[in-house]
């Protein structure tokens, strides 16, 4: 019997013999049905193919949905089967004809990556395998922050080509921050002319001192509305964040009249350096329509049902020494201002609501009560998503301990990181979703999970591929496979074939995070 082919994330299940395998050629055709389009535009482009029409009788790859298969698969499974005479990918909805062609696309020799069918004189072997495979959750997410460094167009698309690869299907980007406001709004022109923009950087060798250097850019809407339609294509839902009531410095800054005015030393401004800044949006009329406005706009770019909005590390100082602050808590029976930061963070969950859409936060949100619909991502402790899905909030696992990829591989070799925290390719996939003791009745509230990037010590693309990769493959792996199946010495050995993958791609992955092969 053959070796197994190497695929990354393991799927359920792989059969495979050592009969004839299927040559894709330029003569190839790829039929479908009109709901595997997406999945067939997006194989032809990658294959090179002309997308001309074939006759009936050429050797084809054909995607179909088949709703019947969602009963044992659910809405992201598939079945691939390849034969000499061709392949047919049946998913049990769009997004699985997709995963089935990204898994046919790793069935294919690394080289393709690079030329599609104008490599190997234009032949492409797919060998003859039967393959059945579902995810096992439904958020497989990946963060990107473009606060602290600004990311182009080019390189967010890049970022979400990368996701597609690992079958991964919610981007959650970072738009928001004290280090500056990414996102064009309309009706607040100054977010993007004056809080976009810092005047420096901190230094990595020294963060309490700038380097010198301004930085800054923004998306306009249009490209925001591109990017959107971008991930669509790859079936990959985005999830904004737009910060409240902490992490504000940025807006602040172009509207200071929506903080804190009546505490002395309140002076917004786009933060250069790093930490937990004490500004915070203020509980006023003024400040409330600007975040309806906000969201307003932004529920018009981003049609996904989730919206995050943050919710972490807002710090209460201005709070506490602000009489306006205060007699808002008296006017509202709130006893302390950790109820005041639910109050914003349930105000806004009711406006989200009110439209359709869900709130997402970080688990700071549940400080003063959750609000009703919201849901929770949970990075600091898990103890917080036991104690949120056992209430019966839907809850996304993102614990800094295993999925913030930002910390090092290993805090020697010139490769520290200011956090001093290790998170190793073995540990990332050693996580575990599930909470232990999570009740079953409640495992449905668990989401997924999700690998984060924060990019205070990450400025250019190159080292943001260097942190992500290959830890993002192992944690692919950790959401789409079954506990069961998951094995780590199998993983580095099929890893070996995604990092040649990587090699055509010209992804700057971390060469030392898996040894040479032993003689």
């Amino acid at each position: 019997m053959p070796k197994p082919p190497d695929i990354v994330p393991a799927p359920r299940e792989l059969r495979v013999s050592d009969r004839a395998p299927f040559i894709l050629t330029p003569a190839t055709a790829i039929r479908h049905d009109a709901a595997s389009a997406p999945a067939a535009a997006w194989f032809s482009r990658w294959l090179g193919l002309d997308g001309k029409a074939r006759a009936n009788g050429a050797p084809a790859v054909t995607l179909a949905v088949d709703p019947a298969l969602s009963g044992d698969l659910g809405a992201e499974g598939y079945r691939l089967t390849s034969i000499a005479s061709g392949v047919v990918i049946r998913g049990a909805a769009p997004a699985g004809v997709f995963y089935g062609v990204q898994t046919l696309r790793q069935l294919l020799p690394p080289d393709a990556e690079q030329s599609g069918l104008r490599t190997q004189n234009g032949r492409l072997e797919v060998p003859d395998v039967t393959i059945v495979d579902s995810p096992r959750f439904g958020w497989r997410g990946a963060m990107l922050d473009v606060s602290r460094h600004f990311a182009s167009v080019a390189e967010v698309k890049r970022f979400l080509d990368l996701m597609a690869l690992h079958k991964l299907n919610v981007f959650h980007w970072h738009l928001v921050d004290d280090q500056g406001w990414r996102i064009e709004i309309k009706r607040y022109p100054r977010l993007t002319e004056i809080g976009a923009w810092r005047a420096e950087t901190s230094r990595r060798d020294d963060e309490t001192k700038g380097d010198g250097v301004p930085h800054g850019g923004f998306y306009t809407q249009d490209e925001i509305r591109a990017v959107v339609a971008y991930a669509a294509e790859r079936f990959i839902r985005v999830v904004p964040e737009i910060e409240l009531p902490g992490h504000s410095s940025a807006a602040l800054a172009a509207y200071p009249h929506l903080g804190n005015t009546d505490v002395p030393e309140y002076q917004p401004k786009v933060q250069c350096l790093w930490g937990i800044i004490k500004e915070t949006y203020a509980p006023k009329p003024e400040t409330f329509q600007f975040l309806d406005d906000v969201f307003t706009e932004v529920l018009e770019l981003f049609p996904g049902k989730f919206i995050h909005i943050g919710g972490d590390e807002a710090l209460k100082e201005q709070w506490e020494k602000s009489a306006i602050a205060q007699a808002f808590m008296k006017a509202h029976g709130l006893k302390d201002t950790h109820e005041l930061q639910s109050w914003f963070v349930r105000r806004t969950e009711k406006f989200l609501s009110d439209r359709g859409r869900r709130l997402i936060g970080w688990d700071e949100i549940q400080e003063g009560g959750l609000a009703p619909g919201a849901a929770m991502m949970a990075w600091r402790d898990v103890k917080w998503a036991v104690q949120a899905a056992r209430a019966g909030h839907d809850v996304v696992l993102a614990p800094h301990t295993h999925t913030y990829l930002n910390f090092t591989e290993s805090n020697t070799g010139g490769d520290e990181d200011r956090w001093g925290m290790e998170t190793t390719l073995e540990k990332v996939y050693s996580y575990e979703p599930m909470p232990e003791d999570l009740e079953p009745e409640h495992h449905a509230r668990v989401l997924g999970g999700q690998g984060q990037i924060w990019r205070e010590d990450i400025p250019g693309w190159a080292r943001l591929e260097y942190m992500l990769f290959p830890r993002l493959t192992a944690l692919s792996e950790v959401l789409w496979t079954q506990p069961k199946q998951k094995n780590y010495a199998d993983f580095r050995e099929r890893l070996r074939r995604m990092l040649a993958r990587f090699d055509r791609m010209g992804v700057g992955y971390r060469r030392s995070a898996l040894p040479p092969k032993t003689p």
